[in-house]
């Protein structure tokens, strides 16, 4: 069961009440059935991966990447959890210093997501109001005190912006924000210096391949880093200082037209939430077919058990791998298929 159907559970059982009036500010909202009970002019949602604030936008709700200051504090805040038990302690924090004292403050996720662990964690700094199980997961909720305990200040720090070991800026809930992901360090090491013209980078992340390549590459003239999570692409925007680079806040699996490529590099996600998903990859093939020149070439890394080859026959003419271990693969293709 989605975090969010708890939420409205929750609500719809009488255990936890809405405000009677005052904003209601919900970070990582998801669609749901939660957010159609909220009236429409006092709802405030939060979310800055591209696909879901898309989704979140047809559906006719307000919706920004990254919160927002108003006049007057929201009456209360929704926190879906994440993956990252680092970025959800951050996000509690933001919430807690967003609310006037008296607001709601209401935590919403799956055992999968540590909410429990997080359930305890929380309780030890803050006396909670309520709690609600259902489902192998929790919404619980608390009343935002005066005076906040030094607690929410480690929150915040813990889930703040920094350097990593090798300089770049990252922060929790990034993809593998310590240190460059292996793949990714397979795949510049077969580039090289070989990319020319305008590239694109499908899933730039904080941006160590882009710039990587760029370092290697000079004769690139352009290179588009192509990002679905607006905090990761603010953190590129820090990370890649070269002129020849642009940052775009992307669904990758909707791109469609834009400047021609000539090359296009990824280390494409294979995971939504926790379950392994190579349709994400895929869509990722597909779309930088439809972003490459009829001669451009697409250079890719995956994980080596991930059945690519059949989706790389469908949109190249040709195609074939640079290298293979037991982790990863690298793989070349080139002429797109015009569909």
């Amino acid at each position: 069961m989605p975090r969010a159907d708890r939420l409205a559970l929750a609500v719809s059982s009488g255990a936890l009440a809405l405000p009677e009036a005052g904003a209601i500010l919900v970070l990582r909202a998801v669609p749901s059935p939660f957010l159609d009970m909220v009236p429409r002019a006092r709802l405030r949602c939060v979310q800055g991966f591209r696909p879901l604030h898309d989704s979140l936008l047809a559906a006719g709700h307000a919706v920004t990447a990254r919160p927002e200051p108003e006049a007057a504090g929201p009456a209360m805040v929704v926190v879906n959890l994440t993956r990252s038990r680092a970025e959800s302690l951050g996000n509690i924090a933001l919430g807690l210093r967003a609310l006037p004292p008296g607001g709601t403050l209401a935590v919403a996720g799956a055992k999968s997501e540590g909410v429990d662990a997080i359930a305890r964690q929380v309780a030890r700094a803050l006396p909670p109001a309520g709690t609600f199980v259902k489902a192998h997961g929790r919404v619980l909720w608390l009343v935002r005190p005066a005076e906040l305990p030094p607690a929410v200040d480690a929150w915040a720090a813990g889930a703040a912006p920094r350097r990593n070991a090798e300089g770049f800026l990252t922060a929790p809930g990034m993809f593998s924000p310590d240190h460059p992901d292996p793949g990714s360090r397979r795949l510049a090491a077969v580039l090289g210096g070989r990319l020319s013209g305008r590239v694109a980078d499908l899933g730039a992340g904080w941006g160590w391949l882009a710039q990587a390549v760029l370092a290697a590459s000079p004769a690139i003239e352009a290179l588009d880093l192509h990002e679905a999570e607006a905090l990761a692409l603010d953190a590129a925007r820090a990370n890649v200082a070269d002129p020849r680079a642009a940052f775009h806040w992307s669904d990758v699996t909707r791109l469609d037209g834009g400047p021609a490529c000539d090359a296009v590099i990824t280390n494409p996600p294979f995971h939504q939430d926790r379950a392994a998903d190579p349709d994400l990859g895929a869509a990722f093939i597909a779309a930088a077919a439809r972003l490459l020149k009829p001669a451009g070439q697409l250079f890719l890394v995956a994980n080596r058990q991930l059945p690519y080859e059949a989706v790389l026959a469908n949109a190249f003419r040709e195609w074939d791998k640079l290298g293979e271990d037991g982790t990863y693969k690298v793989i070349h293709a080139a002429r797109p298929r015009r569909t």
